[in-house]
């Protein structure tokens, strides 16, 4: 089975800057897991918006969609579990 491609939208982009240089480098990490298996255990659907799933690192998570037919993982927001929520309108 092909690698997907992980691609990072600009709001993902600052939220990383944003980061500790030790989360920052446990999320890349993760982020790049995505492109093996965009499904790991312990992903999860956000309710209300259907194509957004959620992945957890440490405090932290990774909102991100799936396009199985062009292999595409687009992460969205990387940001604390008490931020990330907040005005969730992707």
């Amino acid at each position: 089975m092909a690698a997907f491609e992980v691609k990072v939208l600009p709001p993902a982009r600052r939220d990383l800057r944003r980061l500790d240089n030790q989360i920052r480098k446990t999320i890349i990490d993760l982020m790049r897991a995505l492109a093996s298996d965009p499904r790991p255990p312990g992903v999860s659907a956000i309710k209300g918006h259907r194509p957004y799933l959620r992945v957890r690192a440490g405090d932290y998570r990774i909102i991100y969609a799936v396009d199985d037919a062009i292999r595409i993982v687009t992460v969205a927001r990387v940001q604390h579990r008490r931020e990330v929520y907040r005005g969730f309108d992707l």
